[in-house]
Formats: structure tokens, C-alpha cells, sequence
């Protein structure tokens, strides 16, 4: 049985780690808001890019078509772009966000697909390193900036797009996290290049006449549209960052709360045992004299 004074030690050494995660909840849930803020901002726009996207698409045959919407005609190489956080005590965020990743390598393996990984984040690295250590292409470090932006999402689009032309791979994927809520962070995966022609576009639903042509448009916004992708992902991966971080911190206060409860008890039955010992010592000494 431990003894007092190591149960006292416990208790206040729980008590400051209770501290520690009641002041990170709070911060968590400052960001919080903001983050949820920009990503919920954003989302119009890329709406409103797909469909002008569909609008052109629809007018553009597949000879006629950019190389990063028409492919390259193969689709035997795949690239996942995985976009972790750069923090952890963020609950099972990043570990789903893997597995998710994961779970596409093994579907595009067993298909026959060759597979590489491309790293947005830190927390990702080691995990998919220790199964696919001979398949990761790239790691962009965004821990160095306070809050990553469209600056960084631009120089993940132009190295994406760079290797593509230049023939690294047929197809890329983009594996992040969209933030629903503090306790819900849905790890879905979506092609980025070539970029697909969204749903439900059709000639005749075209009504917009564009000029020069579709094909130039197409060549500038096409580039626009893959940026726009990776700075949605970067913005939803804030908002999930903080969210599951509050979550996370809360339950860690919560828990350390009821420890704290159950090592008072502890306490209070040893120390009211030594009392009790120390009273029948007393007694038994005076009815020996």
C-alpha cells in the first residue's frame, strides 16, 4: 500500500496535469471557432469553382482537353497526398486519417496499382513510414508556419503539378479530414489530378458562352482548382486539429478529475487507518501501566 505522503505526491501531480488540460481545452476551443470559421468560408467557393468547372468541361471534348484534366492515359501509378496535423493530443484524429490512407494503398495494391505517398503534416509520418517506408515520395513540413494558408497550399499544387507533367504519376489523391463537428472528423479521400469532371455536367446544361475559348479558361483554372483542393484540405485539417483537440483535452480533464476523486478516497482510508493503529496504541500502552 503506498503511503501518504506518496498518495499526496500523486494527488497534486494529477491535480497539475488537470491544469495543463483544462488550459489546453481552452485554448482549443478559441481556435477553435476561428478555424471552423475559415473552412466553413471557404466551401462556397470551391462549390461554385466545380460547377463553372462542369459548365466548361461539358464543352470541351477529350482530345481538346488539358493534360490535367484528360490524364495521362494510364492509371497504373497513384500518388496520396495525406494530410496529417503537425500536433498531437488531438484524440484518434490522425490515427483515422492514416488508416484511411492506409486502407486506399491496399484497395490500389491489390488491384495492381503502384503506389506512393506524398506527406502534408508531421503526426502521419512515422506510422505509414513503418509500412510503406520504401514508398513515400515526399514529406512538405508545414510546422514551421503559425497557420498554414493558401501560400503553402500553392507550393504543395505546383510540386504536385510539376511531377505529374513530368511523368511521376498518373493519378493523385487527396486523404484529410472534413470537420463536421468537436466530436465528429470524417477522413474521406478524393482524386486530385487528374482533375475529375464534377457530376451532372452536360452540354446542354451549359448555358454560358466563355471567351477566348474553353480550353485557355481551362488551362489557367484547372491549376486554380487543384490549389483551391489542397487549401480546403489545410483549412478542414485546422478545424478538425482544434475540435478534436478540445474533445480530446476535456475527456483528459474529466478523467483526471475522477483519478483525483478515487486517490482522495485512498488517501483518507490510509490516513484514517493510521490514525486508528495509532489510538489503539495509545490505548493498549496505558492499560499496560
Amino acid at each position: 500500500m503506498p503511503s501518504l505522503k506518496e498518495l499526496k505526491g500523486r494527488i497534486n501531480s494529477v491535480k497539475s496535469t488537470q491544469k495543463i488540460t483544462k488550459a489546453k481545452q481552452m485554448v482549443a476551443a478559441a481556435k477553435l471557432r476561428r478555424a471552423q470559421q475559415r473552412a466553413e468560408e471557404a466551401r462556397p467557393y470551391q462549390e461554385r469553382l466545380a460547377s463553372v468547372m462542369a459548365s466548361l468541361s461539358s464543352k470541351v471534348s477529350g482530345d481538346s482537353a488539358p493534360k490535367l484534366m484528360a490524364g495521362t492515359g494510364s492509371n497504373q501509378r497513384h500518388m496520396l497526398v495525406v494530410v496529417n496535423t503537425d500536433k498531437g493530443l488531438c484524440g484518434g484524429l490522425n490515427a483515422n486519417i492514416v488508416k484511411r490512407a492506409k486502407a486506399k494503398a491496399a484497395e490500389l495494391l491489390g488491384e495492381g496499382k503502384q503506389v506512393e505517398f506524398y506527406l502534408v503534416g508531421k503526426k502521419g509520418r512515422a506510422p505509414i513510414k513503418r509500412d510503406h517506408a520504401d514508398k513515400i515520395a515526399h514529406h512538405y513540413d508545414t510546422s514551421e508556419v503559425r497557420q498554414p494558408g493558401f501560400e503553402e497550399a500553392e507550393a504543395i499544387a505546383a510540386d504536385l503539378i510539376e511531377r505529374f507533367e513530368a511523368g511521376q504519376y498518373d493519378v493523385a489523391h487527396l486523404v484529410y479530414p472534413i470537420f463536421k463537428s468537436a466530436l465528429s472528423q470524417d477522413p474521406t479521400v478524393d482524386q486530385l489530378i487528374p482533375v475529375p469532371s464534377p457530376e451532372g455536367a452536360s452540354a446542354g446544361e451549359a448555358m454560358v458562352e466563355y471567351e477566348p475559348g474553353e480550353e485557355e479558361i481551362l488551362e489557367e483554372l484547372l491549376p486554380r482548382y487543384v490549389r483551391t483542393q489542397l487549401f480546403g484540405a489545410l483549412l478542414e485539417r485546422e478545424a478538425s486539429e482544434q475540435g478534436a483537440s478540445m474533445t480530446a483535452m476535456d475527456n483528459a480533464t474529466r478523467n483526471a478529475g475522477e483519478l483525483i476523486k478515487d486517490l482522495n478516497i485512498e488517501y483518507n482510508r490510509s490516513r484514517q487507518a493510521a490514525i486508528t493503529t495509532e489510538l489503539i496504541e495509545i490505548i493498549a500502552g496505558a492499560e499496560a501501566l
